[in-house]
């Protein structure tokens, strides 16, 4: 059995003053370098075999200090950037609910329809997240892999490991320097791969 922990980077600038990032390349602040060390004591025992990492600011600082400490090397995510959110990305949440109230709704209720402006579709994320792990469920069929991305990506990967519903991604936005593990039968990765 393949064992995926999934890892949300520690936080940035942006995190604590609610802003969208998006695929903007913000660095931890030090509360994400906090995050990412709290990280590597409770991922000690995980028996983590790869560390992966898309080349985003964040994710890839809260790989490197977890490789530092397991004694890993970080391997890049090809594709794997965060979903763009376009002329959002910058703003504050609170802002975009309060000009685009329905567009806003719209994004917690349906975020598949939702297109921000001059960003890209949910389904074009989900592609990519789709591409990448089916290559990373070949090459891996059993052990323990860590993925480390940014939300809503990270959501996106979750939804389609364990074939869930997306949920409130605005929410998921605060969900920075968490992990949870997700298992992939041997029997359901070759499903998923493309």
């Amino acid at each position: 059995m393949l064992r995926i922990v999934l890892i949300r980077p520690g936080a940035t600038d942006y995190d604590a003053e609610e802003r969208i990032q998006g695929a903007l390349d913000i660095p931890l602040n030090e509360q994400g370098v906090s995050e990412a060390a709290a990280l590597l004591d409770r991922l000690k025992d995980q028996g983590i075999e790869t560390l992966y990492a898309p080349p985003s600011q964040p994710a890839r600082q809260t790989a490197e200090i977890l490789a530092k400490g397991l004694g890993l090397r970080v391997k890049r995510l090809v594709r794997m950037q965060n979903l763009d959110h376009g002329l959002w990305q910058g703003l504050p949440i609170g802002e975009v609910h309060h000009k685009q109230p329905k567009v806003y709704r719209q994004w917690q209720e349906q975020p598949e329809n939702v297109c921000p402006p001059e960003g890209e579709m949910l389904s074009q994320a989900q592609e990519r997240v789709r591409a990448c792990l089916g290559k990373l469920f070949r090459r891996h069929k059993e052990g323990v892999l860590a993925i480390v991305v940014p939300e809503p990506l990270a959501s996106l990967v979750r939804q389609f490991v364990k074939h869930d519903e997306l949920g409130d991604l605005w929410q998921a936005l605060g969900s920075h320097g968490r992990w949870e593990v997700l298992e992939v039968e041997p029997a359901q990765a070759p499903a998923l791969a493309p």
